[in-house]
């Protein structure tokens, strides 16, 4: 986590100085804005991830002189038959779409698209063929 922490917080300071050095050269305020937040979000997630480093153990990328098996193992739960995240994404996409028409009808069924499907995506595994006992 240290390691990730401290590659965005470079981040984050490359987009500020990029943010002055654009503004200087440019008088432009949206791109200038743009970049400013962009080094926001990066600092956020810099201090994310330094702030949590400090409370956990270290990791093995933390380790200088770390080894790549030490990273093996079970890394998470990926689903490798579900549909649900394509009426996730589809509802996404109808609110979206609602958005840039400016459609108030489309825009509610887009969020009830995605509720739904989100929902069936997180209780997936609680029901049917696939449930974990």
């Amino acid at each position: 986590m240290r390691t990730a922490g401290r590659l965005f917080a470079l981040l984050a300071f490359f987009f500020a100085l990029l943010a002055v050095i654009y503004w200087f050269m440019s008088k432009e305020p949206a791109g200038t804005a743009a970049l400013v937040f962009t080094g926001g979000l990066g600092f956020l997630v810099a201090f994310y991830l330094l702030f949590t480093a400090k409370r956990v153990e270290p990791l093995p990328e933390d380790d200088e002189e770390g080894d790549i098996a030490e990273g093996a193992g079970v890394q998470g739960f990926y689903s490798p038959h579900s549909w649900w995240p394509l009426p996730v994404a589809a509802g996404a996409g109808i609110i979206a779409f609602g958005l840039a028409f400016v459609m108030w009808w489309l825009i509610i069924l887009g969020v009830v698209v995605t509720v739904l499907a989100t929902a069936g995506l997180l209780f997936e595994y609680y029901q049917g063929n696939f449930a974990r006992e």
